[in-house]
């Protein structure tokens, strides 16, 4: 069934608790933001397919997407009280895509303004959100009532750096100049 009542009072249950919880704490909003960047990344993976997308190592865009969509699953369960958390070796895979990325691309001297291909703009929503979600957790860390580990703040913060690094490569590949705002 698809819908079960329960939530009709504005309140939510999560893996570590008991009793309800609103849907407008701290929690709630952090895991509906989670499952927000998961969602638009899904748009980010079919676009990434369509435009045949490889990233630097060889793999395509889309497959990196589909795992960095299933380690926010991990954060998510993280943020419900489940046992399981991510892990330093995650954090450190994204390094290396992030790391791959920017050899590829020239260095940055200014911000730029978000455009350029679809898919570019795409990756710059995708960052977006990322930085909310990592806000969200964070406060939650803040309040103290669910341990957040430190991998997984770690996690968040690189990815919307992957996300950027996506940005730039694909109007990289595509041949096409980023633009610093112009301050007037």
């Amino acid at each position: 069934m698809l819908y079960t009542r329960k939530g009709d009072d504005g309140k939510t249950k999560t893996f570590s608790c008991d009793q309800r919880i609103s849907k407008s704490s701290a929690i709630a909003e952090a895991l509906g933001t989670l499952d927000e960047i998961n969602s638009f990344l899904g748009l980010c993976k079919i676009k990434s397919e369509k435009e045949k997308f490889i990233l630097p190592d060889g793999t395509t865009a889309a497959k990196e997407i589909d795992i960095v969509q299933n380690n926010l699953f991990i954060i998510q369960a993280e943020l419900a009280g489940s046992k399981i958390s991510m892990t330093k070796e995650k954090v450190e895979e994204l390094e290396i895509i992030i790391d791959y990325i920017e050899k590829e691309l020239p260095e940055i001297k200014s911000f730029f303004i978000s455009g350029g291909t679809k898919l570019a703009a795409y990756f710059d929503i995708a960052r977006t959100i990322a930085r909310r979600a990592e806000r969200r957790v964070t406060e939650v860390s803040e309040e103290g009532n669910v341990k957040v580990s430190e991998d997984t703040q770690a996690y968040l913060n690189r990815l919307s750096s992957l996300l950027y690094a996506l940005a730039r490569l694909t109007n990289h590949k595509f041949g096409i100049n980023e633009e610093s705002p112009s301050y007037k």
